[in-house]
């Protein structure tokens, strides 16, 4: 069981570079669950997958019919079901999307059981890629944790990776158990790579690799097309390849 978090700053690809690495690494032949773990849920869309239902909607359910179980109601185990409920199945990979941020009202007791469950569902499969809320919060919230990498995205700014040097620190303040931490650069142009690479070495970040400016991925996005739909020689679909190569994937 590998589980691979994708974070970064707002508006730097960081959905897309998910997408792409999902639809990369259905070529395989492991099992693959995808997680949607960004409230704004935009995931799916990129996919191509549509989504009836979500851990967040199974959460409400709960936490309005948690007064009126019958005694001895395994409330761990109803759950469960739950959250298997909304799985959504593709041939090549299984979605969850986390759905909505808390709302009004304490959600202590639903979130305790998930966070039991979730350990026990990414246990079914090889790998797990999880597309995070953009920013620090989910981090300062311990809502991720327990990865073996996280994929921090930047663009061609300092303040991306600046963003990521935060992350970085804040990953190790809190103890969260992250094996390794990578940066992938998105969206480069031959104008800005010099200066990129160049400042993630000044902040002794690992550099992964990059994933160039690519029109047809942006008329994707525009166009509101899904990025499973990418030609292979798209050039960010060739970056993705080789960031997914250096990391053994």
């Amino acid at each position: 069981m590998r589980v691979i978090a994708i974070t970064g700053k707002g508006g730097t690809g960081k959905t897309a570079v998910a997408g792409m690495l999902i639809k990369y690494l259905t070529s395989g032949s492991g099992t693959l669950l995808a997680i949607d773990a960004d409230p704004d849920s935009n995931l799916p869309d990129v996919l191509g997958v549509k989504v009836e239902k979500t851990i967040g909607d199974m959460r409400e359910f709960m936490l309005q019919e948690r007064d009126s179980m019958p005694p001895g109601t395994n409330k761990e185990t109803l759950l469960e079901s739950k959250v298997y409920e909304v799985l959504a199945e593709t041939p090549r990979y299984d979605l969850l999307v986390m759905g909505r941020p808390e709302g009004s009202g304490c959600y202590c007791f639903a979130n305790n059981l998930l966070r039991g469950i979730m350990d026990r569902v990414l246990k079914n499969y090889d790998l797990t890629i999880i597309d995070t809320a953009a920013g620090l919060e989910h981090l300062s919230r311990r809502i991720i944790r327990d990865v073996n990498e996280l994929l921090v995205v930047t663009d061609g700014s300092r303040r991306g990776l600046q963003t990521a040097e935060r992350i970085r620190e804040l990953a190790k303040s809190l103890n969260l158990n992250i094996g390794k931490m990578h940066v992938i650069a998105n969206k480069i142009t031959p104008e800005n790579r010099m200066i990129v690479e160049e400042y993630a070495r000044e902040l002794e970040m690992d550099l992964v690799g990059s994933v160039p400016y690519d029109e047809i991925l942006e008329r994707y996005d525009l166009e509101g097309r899904p990025l499973m739909e990418l030609p292979d020689d798209s050039k960010a679909f060739q970056g993705i390849k080789g960031i997914a190569g250096k990391m053994g994937l």
